[in-house]
């Protein structure tokens, strides 16, 4: 940190900055480059700006609070109305919607981009995601996935299918879903050419966008209002590893919000599968679980939330094993915490207790 202010007169010269004030916008301020300017103007005011899911979830890390308390406010799209994001609420920074409106105005300016796209009307649109490369599902069961997108669409109904891959996802993954095609007589067509989602629902307007938990599932529902269905997102709830991945929070916004794919009628609907006050205590409650250190005034609210509602159906959202270490309700009780993770261990632990409480009436 020594040479932080030769680094300062360095840009400034760079930049022709002069002794200018200077404010910075930058984007995932946890890591660099971003935290690395936030380092080098260190008396300069900070914007963050959070153009996906992960700005309704916790800081991924500890923020330098010399870094942390210069942050005036987040910019985020308002892409769950009425959810709240959690991201630097540590510092107190308060969230700033970007205008629906005027952000649509700047995709729009993009729609010539996509030149070269061939032109299909409200097709079903998969988007692939390359979650393989992430070391959250294997290379086959991301092809697997896009499989399941693909039989899905087709029997809604849609006959006609567009696949938006990863750019850097293999080619074979496409020559699979073509032969997957053909024996379901769909007709479908894999884009060859990197382009924005948003460009697609401009220039295709499709009848269905499906998609595992891509922030463009949001972008299509609610900025052009286009039917969205999710897969795959309980496989990932599951295989998340560590619990604070910052992937979390945007596959539990997902999973809770939007219909599964095999659902046709919750498809058809297109109703929301969660009201956002009850998903906005999820999310501060999965929010905790994962960065407990940095949100501890959440605690008592997460005890209450977890005493509520921690269902068979809620439970997919946490982990027992984190639970347990948080000493949060649904975690193992802590006279039993000291039994091994071995299902015969406990079944023979279960037993005990039940003809315990049977004995004592």
């Amino acid at each position: 940190m020594d040479d932080v202010p030769l680094w300062e007169r360095y840009l400034r010269l760079l930049w022709g900055l002069g002794d200018d004030d200077v404010e910075l916008a930058v984007e995932s301020i946890q890591v660099h480059p971003a935290l690395g300017f936030t380092q080098i103007f260190t008396g300069a005011p900070v914007t963050v700006y959070a153009d996906g899911l992960m700005s309704y979830g916790p800081t991924r890390n500890k923020i330098d609070p010399l870094v942390g308390t210069r942050i005036d406010r987040l910019l985020h799209l308002d892409l769950v109305p009425g959810l709240k994001p959690l991201l630097l609420t540590e510092f107190g920074v308060e969230a700033e919607i970007v205008p629906t409106d005027a952000f649509v105005k700047v995709l729009a300016e993009l729609v010539d981009t996509g030149d070269a796209l061939p032109a299909i009307e409200e097709p079903a649109l998969l988007l692939g995601q390359y979650l393989s490369a992430l070391g959250i599902l294997t290379a086959e069961e991301e092809e697997d996935l896009h499989v399941r997108m693909l039989k899905g669409a087709v029997a809604l109904g849609h006959t006609r299918v567009v696949f938006k891959p990863h750019p850097s996802a293999p080619a074979r993954w496409s020559r699979g879903l073509e032969k997957e095609a053909e024996r379901l007589g769909a007709e479908l067509t894999v884009l060859d050419t990197p382009v924005l989602a948003e460009v697609l629902y401009q220039r295709m307007r499709p009848a269905l966008v499906v998609g595992c938990f891509s922030t463009a599932l949001l972008t299509a529902s609610a900025l052009y209002g286009l039917p969205v269905a999710r897969v795959g997102t309980g496989t990932l709830l599951e295989r998340l590893a560590p619990y604070e991945n910052s992937n979390r929070v945007p596959v539990t916004v997902v999973d809770a919000l939007l219909p599964e794919l095999g659902d046709k009628k919750a498809v058809a609907s297109q109703k929301p599968g969660m009201g956002v006050a009850d998903l906005n205590r999820l999310v501060r409650a999965v929010g905790f679980a994962m960065q407990a250190k940095i949100y501890p005034s959440l605690r008592a609210e997460t005890e209450a939330y977890l005493t509520k509602n921690l269902n068979a159906h809620t439970q997919r959202y946490f982990k027992r094993r984190r639970l347990t270490s948080l000493g949060l309700p649904g975690g193992i009780p802590v006279q039993l915490a000291f039994i091994p993770r071995n299902a015969t261990v406990r079944r023979v632990a279960r037993r005990a207790r039940s003809l315990k409480r049977a004995t004592l009436g």
